[in-house]
């Protein structure tokens, strides 16, 4: 059965989503080819973006969060404007992102279970101040402080942090009430985020990732491609 097949039969979509989704807007993943773990840094980035280097070392935290992880230009491209477009006709229920970028809701999806956190939301560790992205970016101090003097941490789950309970819980409501749910460009190695995809018990899985993913073979239908060329090459029947 074809994906378009597929959407056709589908009332309740959900859509779960890794860092492959945003490569098409020129934000690099982290295990591919030109990814950020096959590039050469002091110490791993896996270390560097780590609840210990933040504390430890926050100097050097920030200075690789201010190169590599705050891509504030970058602009949804076809996969998010699709999934934008299919919850405004009411077919998507919900889009679930490992993404910290903020490009779903910049395409206008609504409903957004944010596993990982937003480079677009950073509070002071002492009072709780909120402080957009342009902050962190443009204050030309090593470690950004607010006001009060407290370090402003960006709201993203760091390694060695624990995901928000509330966001998974959403999550896991979202994909149980599925009847379908298309998982794509994530690797389906990071966990507990990964583990979502066991609660599915919806009629259709559909995987779509450049490269094998363990779970491929639970799937009803694997594409093999990028997740924007896929997703904008179907043109369903409620959307003519």
């Amino acid at each position: 059965m074809t994906l378009q097949a597929i959407l056709e039969r589908t009332k309740r979509l959900v859509f779960f989503g890794g860092a492959g989704v945003s490569t098409e807007s020129g934000i690099p993943d982290f295990r591919g080819v030109d990814g950020l773990y096959h590039q050469q840094y002091d110490a791993p980035p896996e270390s560097i973006l780590s609840h210990s280097c933040f504390i430890r070392r926050p100097e050097t935290f920030f200075r690789f969060y201010r190169q590599k992880m705050l891509p504030l230009e970058a602009q949804p491209n076809a996969a998010h404007l699709r999934l934008a477009a299919w919850e405004r006709r009411g077919l998507l229920t919900a889009v679930i992102t490992q993404n910290i970028d903020g490009l779903h809701q910049k395409a206008g999806s609504g409903c957004v279970l944010e596993l990982h956190g937003s480079i677009h939301r950073n509070y002071c560790v002492r009072c709780g101040r909120f402080y957009p992205p342009e902050f962190i970016r443009d204050d030309p101090c090593p470690v950004p402080l607010c006001a009060c003097g407290g370090v402003v941490k960006p709201d993203v789950v760091l390694y060695e942090e624990g995901l928000n309970e509330q966001t998974i819980s959403a999550s896991l409501r979202a994909i149980r009430q599925a009847d379908t749910l298309i998982v794509a460009g994530t690797s389906l190695t990071v966990y507990p985020a990964a583990g979502l995809v066991h609660d599915f018990r919806g009629r259709y899985l559909v995987l779509i990732n450049r490269d094998a993913t363990p779970m491929d073979h639970l799937a009803d239908l694997v594409i093999r491609g990028k997740v924007g060329e896929v997703l904008s090459a179907i043109t369903l029947s409620k959307e003519a």
